[in-house]
């Protein structure tokens, strides 16, 4: 029997690989999304080690992480989004969440804390419109893999595990999501009370959508090192924390399948009007539960989010000179409007 050359060697390995789905693992991605000035940015700057001020993020930014595989020269690639703009431009995650990157993408969800009467309209929508997106791609890879929902489905159930007795009351995200209530600084400061609210709501909607949730904080380093290590296991398969925390009073950290509808408890209602309230499933009770606790308000839309063509990190000078005189022309023209218009008002009440 002749010996196998190099080349036919390397052609075994190819096809082993191409047949390995794991190998995918080596670019694996992550999806930042969440409240506005919530500290996504900060996030990845220190999960990347970079000592720089953040910057505002005025739609979707890309970076990435690099790891060493051992002693080995290649490394692992970590692909970083942040989608800016709150829940206004949840449209933009049609370039994350792509048919090549759907099956090694982790979803961020960052909320603010320290913003309750924004946190629930956030949540929603954002977590809707990322569903949307997954359910476009899977519709997209079904003419080439009938059966990748059902791949997808099974994933997230050994994610938070088989055996859990509340499988059948949960609803798991397709894609692996963590759920990260940032600026716990602040929240800490709350009263008992809020802060019991807000983290029973966080541990429903992490555990039923098989989420793990964790809280953060940039001004704590203990925080800053637990989620470093949170988004590293996520890209590089490193090993997670064993640390279990789920009292209000201290900074929650639960990864998915670790919590239980029994321990997280009823919604924060009244025992009689909990009978009383029309909510359809479980999800909608827990909002009619929160946002009465916090009635909501929304902040995030058109004329709140930075216009990128006056970022100082965006400069082209001659598309800058030229948007100044069209700027110019435009305002002359709105006077010019506006003077008119007067005139004729005049012209109308000297008739009269």
């Amino acid at each position: 029997m002749m010996d196998k050359s190099l080349w036919d060697i390397a052609i075994e390995q190819a096809n082993v690989q191409k047949d390995d789905s794991t190998t995918m693992n080596d670019e694996s991605a992550a999806l930042l999304i969440g409240s506005k000035n919530a500290g996504k940015t900060s996030l990845i700057l220190r999960f990347l080690d970079r000592d720089e001020p953040p910057k505002p993020t005025v739609a979707l930014e890309y970076t990435f992480g690099r790891r060493a595989k051992g002693h080995n020269i290649a490394k692992d690639v970590g692909h970083i989004w942040e989608l800016g703009g709150g829940t206004w431009l949840s449209k933009l995650m049609e370039i994350p969440i792509n048919a090549n990157s759907l099956m090694h993408t982790t979803l961020f969800l960052v909320l603010d804390l320290s913003a309750p009467s924004e946190l629930w309209v956030t949540l929603e929508t954002l977590l809707t419109a990322a569903k949307a997106r997954i359910e476009e791609v899977i519709n997209e890879l079904k003419a080439s893999d009938p059966y990748i929902k059902d791949k997808l489905k099974k994933k997230a159930l050994q994610r938070i595990g088989e055996e859990h007795p509340d499988k059948s009351m949960m609803d798991p995200f397709l894609i692996p999501l963590v759920i990260v209530g940032s600026k716990y600084d602040s929240f800490q400061d709350f009263d008992s009370d809020k802060r019991k609210v807000i983290c029973k709501t966080l541990r429903f909607v992490a555990h039923t959508h098989g989420a793990t949730l964790q809280f953060f904080s940039i001004k704590q380093e203990q925080l800053v090192s637990k989620m470093r290590a949170l988004v590293s296991h996520c890209l590089f398969a490193t090993n997670a924390s064993k640390t279990l925390q789920m009292e209000h009073n201290k900074p929650i950290f639960i990864p998915c399948g670790d919590d239980s509808l029994q321990q997280i408890g009823t919604p924060p209602l009244a025992e009689g009007d909990i009978g009383r309230v029309q909510a359809r499933t479980p999800f909608e009770l827990w909002k009619v539960a929160f946002t009465s606790y916090f009635p909501q308000t929304i902040s995030s839309n058109p004329a709140t989010v930075p216009d990128p063509g006056k970022d100082s990190q965006f400069t082209e000078p001659a598309i800058d000179n030229l948007r100044s005189q069209k700027d110019e022309e435009l305002e002359r023209y709105r006077k010019l409007a506006e003077r008119r218009v007067k005139e004729a008002q005049q012209n109308v009440y000297a008739m009269a």
